[in-house]
């Protein structure tokens, strides 16, 4: 910044040789809510803050400062008391155990519905469902706030408390943030998963954590199909059975077939009560929420890892780290503001869905949608946008990538004049991808490529609205973390790969895992391999512009030859091919080395061919080397993935070394793996 009269003027640094693709007006930099921060901070410090890398350097080494700042900047609802942290005398691992705002307490819900009454007319959230607008609803700040009254105090009377677990197994639908809220107003324990996931899936995550209380739709809608969640509902109930209460949501069926639903799901053994939704806010007045206050580190939300090595890990967040640190993301990073609107594709299995409810805090409007995002074209998601205007449009590299290859130009055929900023996470944003956003989508724009995760909910590296973008890159790192790049000796490194950690402690830090009582699996999971630090298993390289590359999962890294190389290296050379729709590369162990072992779906009408496969090494050769060009290319119809959409490399890896895949359940589309299994190609394999 520099001084221009009694305002401060940012001067947004650009450097090449990184191609700019997007540079911030000064208008827009001196609107948004990071610059407003900086000029607080500017005049509390009596310093000038004049970039992005200053105040990210500052917010580092003062982070007590910094968060506490947050706090006060994002208008927390709580009462802070000091100290700021604690951490135990003479710890080894201050990193790890320093303990955030001990003393200190508030209610996440309370946070989310704190100016319900200042706009209650105006919308919370707006519902869109494929296939049938008249699905399609809104539900003011005031429904909401009156809603998960009624739905605390259902579940109060059922004898839920502090501490205790409630599990849905539940669609993007108005009705799961409603119970979320109603949850946490309690002090409970929210955690929740899709309807697309099978019974085992499930079983293997909540019976680990032992919910009193189960919430359910009796069905969902996909790429216009009705799927009945009936079956597997009464399947999953009979084998956790800590559950108390059943909470049904008639979303696919009319109400007025309550006999059905209830006779459906009922327990022979009377352990559990049925209550369907309309019956509960007719049962149930609406009243005054009475929050209750909470410790800063109480438990909040139980995520889980995807569980494609292993049984699911039931993550723990905290209540005020979590709050605090979407509040962060959400206004210093996004920029979103009161009465902007918000929209995330996801659902409630992927931790994006609690990134994104968080948005309520900020007063944000929340745009759900649930569905196929193709269903039934490619326009669905964009006319929703331009209908309801709009301003942050969340997504994943992976439906970018669909579009580009499908020749979709929402720029020509939708007005988003409302839209400032897309982010996209899930997997590797290619360069390619940069140029389809600016060129095909809208041309000013913030595209903010976020990557962090279920671990932490939320982003190591993420956008800000001061910096220009640079293709290819993730614009910088997240304020409040001391995020490097480390190589295999624990030495920082700077424009070149390596592995992601971060050095500090942060108040979004899981408080652990759930059933790990003595800490060890948390501690393996991300404190074993650098002492005192915190990593996260990403392959990255911090350039020269202050953003972050990214390359892959570390663990999923190709060595051949002793040679590093991340995977998006090659998918970037590979997937924008017209001949392929989607690919997933690993290693295969042979003598005393790997070599690389490419796999190709095929786009429609194609064949892979000698000609084809030429191409492919000559493409790899010539834009990466020698040493990443695949040994081995072969077909395959279909390319496994999660249900939140992320390529399970280690999965396909495994496969092909005869190993056992575990939890396959995690997967979307389980039985694409056995087109990977005893493949003669492949018989070469001697460890």
């Amino acid at each position: 910044m520099a001084e221009n009269g009694d305002k401060l003027v940012f001067q947004a640094q650009a450097s090449e040789p990184a191609q700019i693709m997007w540079m911030p007006e000064k208008d827009r930099i001196h609107d948004s809510l990071l610059y407003q921060f900086m000029v607080e901070l500017s005049e509390k410090k009596d310093t000038l803050f004049h970039d992005y890398n200053q105040l990210h350097r500052w917010s580092v080494e003062n982070s007590e400062e910094f968060w506490d700042m947050v706090w006060d900047f994002s208008q927390v609802i709580g009462n802070k008391c000091p100290p700021l942290t604690f951490c135990p005398p003479h710890s080894k691992l201050p990193a790890k155990e320093t303990q955030w705002f001990p003393h200190s307490t508030l209610n996440f819900a309370e946070n989310l519905l704190k100016g319900w009454n200042r706009h209650a007319a105006a919308d919370a959230i707006i519902f869109h469902c494929e296939g049938d607008p008249h699905r399609r609803q809104h539900l003011s700040w005031q429904r909401l706030y009156r809603q998960t009254s009624q739905v605390a105090a259902f579940l109060a009377d059922k004898g839920i408390k502090q501490g205790d677990v409630v599990a849905a197994y539940i669609p993007n639908i108005p009705q799961a943030i409603v119970a979320m809220l109603a949850t946490t107003s309690l002090g409970a324990i929210w955690t929740s998963t899709s309807p697309d996931f099978g019974v085992d899936s499930v079983v293997e995550r909540f019976g680990q954590t032992v919910p009193k209380v189960f919430i359910c739709a009796d069905g969902y809608f996909y790429n216009g199909n009705v799927h009945s969640g009936l079956n597997n509902t009464k399947a999953i109930l009979e084998k956790l059975p800590s559950i108390e209460q059943l909470l049904v949501i008639p979303f696919t069926e009319r109400e007025d077939k309550k006999t059905e639903l209830t006779g459906n799901l009922s327990s022979e053994s009377g352990r559990y009560e049925i209550t369907l939704w309309p019956d509960l806010l007719v049962q149930y007045p609406a009243q005054t929420i009475n929050f209750q206050p909470v410790p800063f580190n109480h438990p909040l939300y139980i995520l889980y890892s995807s569980g494609t090595t292993g049984k699911p890990k039931c993550i723990i967040h905290n209540t005020g780290g979590t709050l605090l640190n979407h509040l962060k993301e959400h206004q210093l990073h996004c920029n979103i503001k009161p009465g902007e609107r918000l929209f995330y594709f996801t659902t409630c299995g992927w931790m994006m869905w609690n990134w994104m409810v968080s948005g309520l805090a900020s007063g944000a409007t929340l745009v759900l949608y649930d569905g196929s995002p193709f269903y039934p074209d490619d326009n669905v998601l964009w006319d929703m946008a331009e209908h309801e205007q709009i301003s942050l449009f969340g997504t994943s590299a992976k439906y970018l990538e669909a579009l580009e290859k499908q020749g979709y130009q929402p720029a020509q055929s939708h007005n988003l004049t409302s839209l400032n900023t897309l982010c996209s996470t899930g997997s590797v944003l290619a360069p390619e991808q940069f140029d389809y956003v600016y060129n095909s989508v809208k041309s000013d724009i913030q595209l903010a490529s976020i990557s962090g995760g279920t671990d932490i909910c939320g982003c190591f590296a993420i956008g800000n609205p001061l910096n220009p973008v640079y293709r290819g890159e993730c614009q910088g790192r997240a304020l409040g973390m001391d995020v490097q790049v480390f190589d295999d000796n624990g030495h920082a490194l700077f424009k070149q790969q390596g592995e992601l950690v971060c050095c500090n402690s942060f108040p979004s830090q899981p408080i652990g895992f759930w059933n790990d009582p003595d800490d060890s699996r948390y501690h393996s999971a991300y404190w074993s391999r650098f002492k005192g630090v915190w990593h996260h298993g990403d392959y990255v390289e911090l350039s020269e512009t202050g953003g972050m590359i990214f390359y892959g999962r570390s663990d999923a890294v190709l060595n051949p030859g002793g040679v590093r190389i991340g995977t998006s290296e090659i998918y970037r050379q590979v997937n924008p091919l017209k001949e392929i729709t989607d690919s997933v590369v690993i290693s295969q162990n042979q003598e005393n080395d790997v070599r690389i072992i490419l796999f190709v779906q095929m786009s429609e009408g194609y064949e892979l061919g000698d000609e084809l496969k030429a191409r492919i090494r000559q493409q790899i050769r010539e834009h990466c080397s020698p040493r990443h060009v695949p040994a081995v290319i072969l077909e395959v119809s279909d390319i496994p993935r999660t249900k939140s959409g992320k390529l399970v490399e280690l999965a396909v890896r495994n496969i092909v070394h005869h190993q056992p895949v575990k939890n396959v359940g995690a997967l979307a589309n389980p039985q694409a793996l056995e087109q990977f299994k005893n493949r003669p190609e492949l018989q070469v394999v001697t460890k």
